[in-house]
């Protein structure tokens, strides 16, 4: 399936790929174009739209993108809930505060900006680091308290 966002992605634009190859569909392409775009090319190219304006999938309820896609398909693992609260403190701005991993993921999404200029192989270099994020949740959810 294809799926198509808003170019210079940085946290939801990166976290929502991640997820959806990780846990929806490995096979997913993603397409990043400008904002005035998305609807038209999701509309041609049969795509989902996300974390853009009137998108099918983009923050609800005061949830982003990544927390809405783990709603919609149902995603029950403690990790990912784990992940979703960093990537939605580091993707709305006014909640930043609300978990200490928050502004380290955004300080990554922000500098990922100024060292590559392709969106496509900046999600794959930031590929690593979210697997690497969800194996710590991993670890965080399994920790004895």
């Amino acid at each position: 399936m294809k799926w198509v966002t808003r170019a210079r992605p940085k946290t939801d634009r990166i976290a929502c790929p991640w997820l959806i190859r990780r846990f929806v569909d490995p096979d997913a392409e993603f397409l990043y174009v400008p904002q005035y775009e998305v609807l038209a090319t999701a509309e041609r190219e049969a795509a989902h739209s996300f974390d853009a304006p009137d998108a099918e999938f983009g923050h609800r309820d005061g949830k982003c993108t990544f927390e809405v896609l783990i709603s919609h398909y149902g995603l029950q693992d403690p990790a990912l809930g784990r992940l979703a609260a960093i990537v939605h403190a580091a993707d709305i701005g006014s909640e930043l505060h609300t978990d200490p991993a928050g502004p380290g993921l955004l300080a990554i999404g922000l500098g990922g900006l100024d060292v590559e200029a392709d969106d496509l192989r900046l999600l794959e270099r930031a590929t690593f680091v979210y697997d690497a994020l969800y194996a710590w949740c991993q670890q965080q959810v399994r920790a004895p308290t």
